[in-house]
C-alpha cells in the first residue's frame, strides 16, 4: 500500500473557483441592487473614424425606428430605447431566451471638432448608423512638399 499526503487544495477544482467566486458576487450583487441580468440588453457598438468623419454603428436586433431615441446635449450623443419582449401566451413555450430586452441608454462623448448640424442617423435591417462630420478646419489634409 502506498501512502499519499492529502492535500485539500488537491480535492478542489480549482480552474472553477474564481469562475463560481465571481458567480457569487455577481448574483449577490444584482440582487441587492434589484437588477436582472437575463433582461438587461445593452446594444453593442462599432466606432470607427475617417478624415471627414465619425461613424458609429449599433447593433438593435427586432427594434424599430420608432423604438430609437437619439438626442445631443452638450458634448454628448445618446441613444435609448427599448427592445420588448413579445411573448405569445398560446401554445409556445420558452426553454430558453438568451437576447436580452429592456431600456437601454449608450451615451457617446463627442469631440470638439464634430459638426452640430453634420449629424445624420440610418437604421435598417437592425443596425443603426450614425454619422457625425468632422468640422473643415479639423479635416486632416496632406501636404505637398515643393
Amino acid at each position: 500500500m502506498k501512502l499519499m499526503r492529502y492535500s485539500p487544495i488537491d480535492s478542489y477544482d480549482l480552474p472553477a473557483i474564481p469562475h463560481r467566486f465571481s458567480d457569487m458576487l455577481d448574483e449577490f450583487f444584482t440582487d441587492a441592487l434589484g437588477v436582472n441580468p437575463s433582461n438587461a440588453f445593452t446594444p453593442r457598438a462599432d466606432i470607427s473614424e475617417d478624415d471627414k468623419s465619425y461613424h458609429i454603428e449599433l447593433v438593435l436586433p427586432g427594434m424599430k425606428k420608432s423604438d430609437i431615441n437619439i438626442n445631443v446635449e452638450g458634448n454628448h450623443l445618446t441613444v435609448s430605447g427599448e427592445r420588448k419582449f413579445e411573448e405569445k401566451k398560446e401554445t409556445k413555450k420558452y426553454h430558453l431566451v438568451e437576447s436580452g430586452y429592456g431600456k437601454f441608454t449608450r451615451s457617446f462623448a463627442l469631440n470638439d471638432d464634430v459638426k452640430e448640424n453634420g449629424i445624420n442617423a440610418h437604421f435598417e435591417n437592425g443596425i443603426l448608423k450614425i454619422d457625425l462630420e468632422k468640422r473643415e478646419e479639423k479635416v486632416a489634409r496632406q501636404i505637398e512638399i515643393k
